[in-house]
């Protein structure tokens, strides 16, 4: 195995009882000392943030998109102007991620072979055949300090022969990747894949420490799986990767995630929640995660978190914020942002001086709970690891699945989940997912709802599901907006409400994700757990309330449309 150099890379201090890392590297631009938190800037820009408050927070890397920026403002441009660092006026470090995750975003939109991946650019249509050679090259154009290989990114409840096929060609794409780059001195990271396989995560990385990489990634997380199977799969690989080299868990996450990460070994992180969260009003403090939408803070005095002295902290009120928010002023997002950055700057600095003064431990054992919480409330409940080899079970409550039902399709048999009290299918057994998109997509007209106009595009369009059952018809929005979202169109933001007595269905459903494709998508997995799911691309948002519907509306946005399986009726 042959050690790079290109980094300079220093591990100099291992907690104990821990396996967090305290390292430093040396990129083209600056010295970064780890763990280290790199804010998004998919197109070269922090959303909302001027990049001087973004580096006086403490930020020591950026994160940039290829395949977004590949697309626009395009190479052109990134020639003439020498490099990303002088386009945007950043003088630190920019790691470009491969566009793999944004091709796995666009599922019903691309096509996946050995050569790369062919897809329909979303900004003037022309097809566009992305391979690691362009990839690369793409990355060397724009002149990051750090590039990643171009990966096939699949959900992480795949069935095992998927995830492997994947796997193995993500190890050929690395090697193609290593070749593209050349005598460049821009470092680069591999991405071990596998989905939530012990089997798979292990042989990944054992593949790729075998080749000359700078660095190594834990991808094809934070996309379907459980947060305990997440940990487990983070802590299987740190395992087995080499120690005098970064490691960087991607698209992960909340603070507690990121606690939970170093806690298992991981030295790098990425993620759009604090900007995204901010959007939508929420914030996080040292006492968990603050909802300002909620009636209960509009005349709260008080500071977001006493414990920040960050500007925001320091000069507005709760009762000012929640105001901003309320009235949908753009400054909210702004203010909120800024202040969740820096709190997960704080974070990332207080690990750090924590590790290197071998306190990590009792810091870990302080936060972790705290970080998990919700507007003061107790953290969620976690549940143990899905065992792979128990087989899932064809019945949950009072729902079953029922199997080799023909359809309307002669010859052709499908599944469906039936109430065995009623006897009634949650949803016809001819296409469900069709069916879904007929009558919650085509027959109201969605997408022209959607359709952002000069004034008010965004404000969001509320859309009540009434009887939740297997999330189908939820999942149908949600698929067509990223569809139509990936192809260009301008929508303005999805606000979806679902309401049910209860998960079973769903939870049905994602027992079996190989029945109903449509649970192959992150939404139905942390809505069910969570009872909110805000995608990480797209300004959607998926909310569930439970109980009676009489008696939970009232917790739900005012609608601008009513759905129900049965029934489809505007108001």
């Amino acid at each position: 195995m042959t050690t790079s150099k290109r980094l300079n890379f220093e591990l100099l201090r291992v907690a104990s009882g821990s396996r967090a890392r305290l390292t430093r590297f040396k990129t083209l631009h600056n010295e970064v000392t780890t763990p280290i938190f790199m804010p998004v800037g998919t197109f070269a820009t922090v959303r909302t943030q001027p990049l001087d408050v973004v580096e006086e927070i403490g930020a020591q890397v950026l994160l940039a998109n290829t395949f977004h920026l590949m697309l626009r403002p395009g190479p052109e441009l990134f020639q003439k102007f020498g490099d990303i660092h002088r386009f945007m006026g950043w003088p630190k470090s920019v790691l470009t991620d491969s566009g793999g995750f944004q091709i796995f975003s666009l599922p019903n939109a691309r096509n996946m072979t050995e050569e790369g991946a062919r897809f329909r650019a979303y900004t003037d249509k022309r097809e566009i055949l992305l391979t690691p050679e362009l990839s690369i090259g793409m990355q060397k154009t724009i002149g990051s300090d750090i590039m990643m290989v171009l990966d096939e990114c699949i959900p992480s409840t795949s069935p095992h022969d998927m995830a492997r096929a994947a796997m193995e060609r993500t190890h050929r794409w690395a090697a193609r990747s290593l070749a593209a780059r050349g005598e460049s001195p821009q470092s680069m990271f591999a991405i071990v894949q596998g989905a939530c396989y012990p089997d798979l995560r292990r042989e990944s990385a054992q593949t790729l420490r075998e080749m000359p990489f700078d660095g190594f990634a834990i991808g094809g997380l934070a996309v379907g799986e459980t947060s305990a199977e997440r940990e487990d799969s983070t802590e299987l690989v740190t395992e087995l990767l080499p120690d005098h080299l970064p490691r960087y868990l991607m698209g992960v996450g909340t603070p507690r995630d990121l606690l939970e990460a170093v806690h298992r070994g991981v030295d790098m992180f990425d993620c759009i929640l604090p900007t995204a969260l901010a959007q939508q009003g929420v914030v996080f403090t040292w006492n968990g995660k603050i909802d300002l939408r909620r009636g209960r803070y509009r005349l709260d005095e008080g500071s977001l978190d006493p414990s920040c002295a960050c500007a925001v902290c320091r000069k507005y009120s709760i009762a000012y914020l929640h105001h901003l928010q309320k009235v949908k002023e753009p400054l909210a997002w702004q203010l909120l942002a800024t202040h969740n950055l820096t709190f997960y700057m704080k974070l990332m600095a207080g690990m750090r001086e924590t590790i290197k003064n071998d306190t990590f431990l009792d810091f870990y054992r302080a936060h972790r709970e705290k970080l998990g919480q919700s507007d003061g409330g107790d953290p969620p409940k976690r549940k143990p690891p899905h065992k792979k080899t128990r087989p899932a079970p064809l019945q949950v409550g009072r729902f079953e699945i029922v199997q080799n039902i023909e359809t309307a399709e002669p010859g052709i048999f499908g599944s469906a989940i039936r109430d065995t009290a009623s006897g009634e299918f949650v949803h016809a057994v001819n296409a469900p997912d069709k069916e879904a998109h007929r009558l919650y997509v085509e027959v109201p007209k969605t997408l022209h709802l959607l359709a952002a106009q000069d004034l008010g595009e965004e404000v969001p369009l509320v859309i009540w599901d009434v009887g939740m059952g297997a999330a189908f018809n939820a999942m149908a929005l949600v698929n067509a907006y990223e569809a139509a979202a990936a192809r260009g169109d301008r929508l303005r933001p999805l606000h979806i409400a679902s309401f049910s007595e209860n998960a079973e269905a769903l939870e049905l459903a994602l027992g079996h994700p190989w029945l109903f494709p449509h649970t192959r998508h992150a939404g139905p997995h942390t809505i069910w757990r969570e009872k909110l799911w805000e995608s990480k691309q797209f300004p959607v948002r998926w909310e569930l309330f439970y109980g009676d519907f009489i008696e939970t509306k009232s917790q739900a946005p005012e609608p601008d449309l009513i759905l129900h399986a049965a029934k489809q009726s505007a108001e």
